[in-house]
């Protein structure tokens, strides 16, 4: 496939679906969407915060880079606008402050939807 703000490496391995509306949240929001975490195997499926039924485990979930609030703004703006339905913020306390460091996003069905939860990296 070919798409306008992901190359085919970036991308492989995830629900084409997934990475259409990545693609379309990309354009609205305006700024890059870097993907630090897609497809992950069950060995691969390690961090502290990683569930066994990961929708990564499915390629229907990234994580993406986070540079800051108005970087969230803007990213957020995309992805509700693309249709996400499913999406998580983490968060680093630095000097008693919460700093997103990235965002979470699938549209795996078999999960709630309409959530946006927060969860604080240690």
């Amino acid at each position: 496939m070919s798409w306008n703000y992901f190359t085919d490496e970036e991308v492989k391995g995830l629900d084409i679906e997934l990475v259409a509306m990545l693609d379309k949240a990309r354009h609205r929001a305006g700024t890059e969407f870097i993907i630090t975490d897609g497809l992950r195997t069950t060995a691969t499926n390690t961090d502290p915060n990683a569930v066994p039924d990961s929708a990564h485990l499915t390629g229907h979930a990234v994580d993406l880079r986070c540079l800051g609030s108005r970087y969230l703004w803007k990213m957020l703006d995309g992805l509700f606008a693309a249709g996400f339905k499913r999406i998580g913020i983490y968060l680093d306390i630095t000097d008693g402050k919460a700093h997103p460091t990235h965002i979470h996003v699938d549209n795996d069905l078999t999960k709630d939807q309409e959530v946006v939860w927060l969860t604080v990296e240690q």
